[in-house]
């Protein structure tokens, strides 16, 4: 095997970079980690120490992070309850077995560049058989150890959508949920997670994986609860509400929306899972409860303002833009003032997006046109095309002010939008 050697260690490039390359997908990030060195050797050498909970150093001109080979050890709950050890001892395999899956502990020597050259691969847990086989599959019991890994391999269910759990990787994740290690998840560690794999080819296999072992009822009981909850046939053909979210998330996905419109139809049938059973399968006032849901949801996992601001936006008011085709000008003005599109048009084009999302993610329904955006998003131009200051300045000059100014204003912008209507309907 050929090596790079830096005096008396070797490095090699390892995890996700290794196996992107293996399966011809771009590498945007590589992994390094070093074996045979000391703290000291590796600043004796030009690289800066920047790793907190364990050694890991910027190199000298790349700036790339390079960690020194480690082993851990479990000695509480939860991800942050480990003990790391390192040392010029610690073998590229040892350091191996640390890792979370099998197609993520295969190391490759830092020179290497084809897929072809297999055999200077280091591979002691068979990944790339299981990279063949579209097998994700943990490496060791050790995977047991750090609850952020149920997260990570549902994220990687996500994206590697070929890809099926092997029965004794999911076993061992419904064993964990048991025994509390989803418990004690910080918020920053489940967002970050959560957000990148919304971001995935296939979100929903995400929570479908995180249902299938439990942990889903643990970090997000406001959508566990949707599956099974049914609803009005001939709007949903699918039926159930769970079934529904997860439509909605992958026509989110197809469309390429960005975090903020994923998040948004992540949510915004929370409270469907509410609805009292005497009232089902209509869902009155679900938008309301969805949103209340949301709140909680935000605080817990710490989300950022403008994923919480547009999903909230989505919960309240998806069912009246699914309905806005109904409404005259003076309405329509109504629903963008509630949705505050006049001060904020790049965030309400999002809520249409993400309304778009929920009316295509049906049963029969994935290739339907829905003109209810385009209407909408034309009705906002022509209210935001209005120049406010001459008719507040005429309003003025008859004696109106304060309120009634605020109302001339919007009387125009009505006007613009009638006009609007008008002319699409010649």
């Amino acid at each position: 095997m050929s090596e790079v050697k830096v005096n008396e260690f070797q490095i090699y490039k390892v995890g996700g970079a290794v196996r992107d390359q293996l399966l011809g997908l771009p590498v945007n990030d590589t992994d390094w980690v070093v074996v045979g060195a000391t703290p000291e050797q590796m600043t004796a050498r030009g690289y800066v120490a920047v790793g907190r909970d364990f050694p890991v150093f910027l190199h000298p001109k790349t700036h790339e992070e390079y960690a020194l080979a480690r082993t851990e050890r479990k000695n509480g709950m939860g991800y942050r309850g480990f003990v790391v050890h390192t040392a010029a001892d610690v073998t590229l395999e040892e350091d191996l077995a640390r890792r979370d899956l099998t197609i993520n502990a295969i190391a490759a020597p830092a020179d290497w560049k084809s897929a072809s050259e297999l055999k200077d691969l280091v591979d002691p847990y068979n990944g790339q058989q299981d990279l063949r086989d579209k097998v994700l599959r943990h490496v060791t019991e050790a995977f047991r150890e750090d609850p952020v890994r149920i997260l990570r391999l549902a994220r990687f269910a996500a994206r590697f959508t070929a890809f099926s759990v092997a029965p004794e990787t999911l076993q061992l994740m419904r064993e964990m949920v048991a025994a509390g290690e989803v418990d004690a998840l910080v918020p920053e560690r489940v967002w970050q997670e959560i957000s990148r794999g919304l971001m995935e080819e296939q979100p929903s296999r995400m929570f479908e994986l995180l249902r299938e072992c439990g942990a889903l009822a643990v970090l997000l009981p406001e959508l566990d609860r949707l599956w099974g909850v049914p609803q009005r046939a001939e709007y949903h053909p699918e039926v159930d509400s769970g079934v529904h979210a997860m439509m909605v998330l992958d026509m989110s996905a197809r469309l390429q929306t960005p975090l903020t419109v994923r998040f948004a139809c992540l949510c915004h049938d929370f409270g469907k899972g509410t609805t009292p059973a005497d009232v089902l399968p209509r869902h009155i006032g679900h938008e309301q409860r969805s949103a209340r849901l949301l709140k909680d949801v935000c605080e817990r996992w710490r989300v950022p303002n403008e994923c919480r601001e547009l999903a909230d936006l989505v919960a309240r008011e998806h069912g009246n833009i699914h309905r806005s085709h109904e409404l005259n000008a003076a309405a329509l003005l109504r629903l963008l003032e509630r949705c505050d599109a006049i001060r904020k048009p790049a965030r309400f084009e999002e809520a249409l997006m993400a309304c778009e999302c929920d009316a295509r993610g049906r049963l029969g329904f994935e290739d339907a046109a829905y003109p209810q955006r385009q209407r909408l998003g034309g009705a906002m131009q022509a209210a935001l095309a209005v120049d406010t200051a001459p008719v507040a300045q005429a309003a003025a000059q008859r004696g109106l002010k304060g309120k009634a100014i605020g109302e001339a204003v919007s009387k125009a912008r009505e006007q613009a939008i009638a006009v609007w209507l008008t002319r699409q309907s010649i």
